[in-house]
């Protein structure tokens, strides 16, 4: 019953990741659970908090259900539930809605900015830009957003595909295994120094490897080979146990079923299918009787256990990538209102910038906080100040 608990469990991650049910948020919400500066992180994040992200929802007409991951979903488990909520306090605000008419350039003006789209132009006091990053880009989030914030002043860092599964070589023997689930430790090396190791739930597929552990992993093997460096992405498929100790378990199991398959008694420890595909990838037969098995194979079996190396031949790209790494820094943005320090009147937000979280509701949470942010602080710009008391 544990282990039927187990894969449920994996399933339902992995469903999480794919699915269309909009993880809004997450219960829990720090500074370490996103890549960039994360002082700046840190105060951007203090200034709209989960809590507040939640009764924010509420009064839109949209209840959350927090599930065992953490992370909070609509009651609906419907993302159009979320959509449909946003459109209709826009409306109900006042906000114009203009589909089709595609922005193609933003200068600065006398009056503030001139917009430039395919209806004309358009004059603005204030512009926030809020294009998204370059994933998904079907939905049209292309990158066209970086354009238009360097043509104002602003860097732009590299940018690469993050929380994206990856590609594997076609000699593995991944496609066996499509659809199966199971914990993993990953460790990831750059240049031969470890720049990331972490533990959850791994998914093979027909191209190679998926699931939460994998995409958050991604953005270093991105970002690294981006920039050209050595990069190598390593699993150990036993991370409650050391090397040393799955070698004393492998004794102890070989003196007391000596007639017990190979395959068997990998599965102890891993899943059926995994042993039996692990043991043909390392030359071994899976009915080979454990206590016969040479010290020679047992090694090469244990090695593999503990630290395989993944044959990535690629990520999957931006139209299966859920987020962008890298964007226009921190350091180039007011914090507390998330305008630019170099343009006034222009405010960044969400993909934007260069801040990417973990899988789990974190990167949509940054965009509810950068955006109430900003529009808090360019609407209270559009009041007009209120002028000294007439005397008596």
């Amino acid at each position: 019953m544990r282990s039927l608990r187990r894969k449920r469990s994996h399933k339902t991650e992995v469903q999480d990741v794919c699915s269309g049910r909009c993880n809004v948020t997450h219960k829990v919400v720090t500074p370490k659970d996103f890549f960039g500066n994360r002082n700046i992180i840190r105060n951007i994040l203090a200034a709209f908090s989960v809590e507040q992200t939640i009764t924010w929802f509420a009064s839109l007409g949209v209840g959350l259900k927090r599930e065992p991951t953490g992370k909070l979903f609509p009651t609906t488990d419907d993302a159009r539930t979320v959509l449909t909520a946003l459109l209709t306090r826009a409306r109900q605000a006042g906000v114009i809605i203009r589909p089709g008419h595609r922005v193609t350039e933003v200068s600065t003006s006398r009056a503030g900015f001139l917009l430039r789209h395919s209806h004309g132009a358009t004059q603005a006091s204030r512009v926030m830009l809020a294009t998204g990053g370059q994933s998904l880009p079907r939905t049209g989030s292309d990158g066209f957003g970086y354009r238009l914030a360097h043509v104002l002043g602003h860097r732009v860092t590299p940018t690469v595909p993050a929380l994206v599964p990856l590609v594997l070589d076609r000699s593995m023997f991944h496609t066996t295994l499509s659809g199966l689930s199971h914990d993993v430790e990953m460790t990831t090396l750059v240049g031969g120094r470890t720049v990331d190791r972490r533990t959850g739930s791994l998914l093979w597929t027909h191209f190679g490897i998926s699931g939460p552990v994998v995409m958050d992993a991604s953005r270093f093997w991105t970002l690294a080979t981006n920039r050209g460096a050595q990069v190598d992405l390593y699993g150990n498929f036993v991370p409650s146990r050391t090397s040393e100790a799955l070698k004393e378990w492998f004794v102890v199991q070989a003196a007391e079923h000596p007639r017990r398959s190979l395959a068997r008694t990998l599965s102890v420890l891993v899943p059926d299918r995994f042993a039996d595909s692990l043991c043909r990838h390392c030359s071994c037969n899976p009915q080979e009787l454990v206590a016969q098995i040479s010290r020679r194979d047992r090694e090469r079996l244990l090695s593999a256990l503990t630290r395989f190396r993944f044959p990535i031949e690629r990520d999957r790209g931006w139209n299966f990538a859920e987020v962008t790494a890298g964007g226009v820094p921190l350091e180039e943005i007011n914090y507390r209102t998330m305008e630019s320090k170099l343009v006034s009147g222009l405010y960044l937000v969400g993909e934007m910038l260069d801040c990417d979280g973990r899988i789990g509701g974190f990167n949509f949470q940054w965009a509810w906080t950068t955006g109430w942010l900003a529009g808090r602080s360019a609407a209270r710009s559009l009041v007009p100040a209120k002028g000294p008391p007439h005397s008596a």
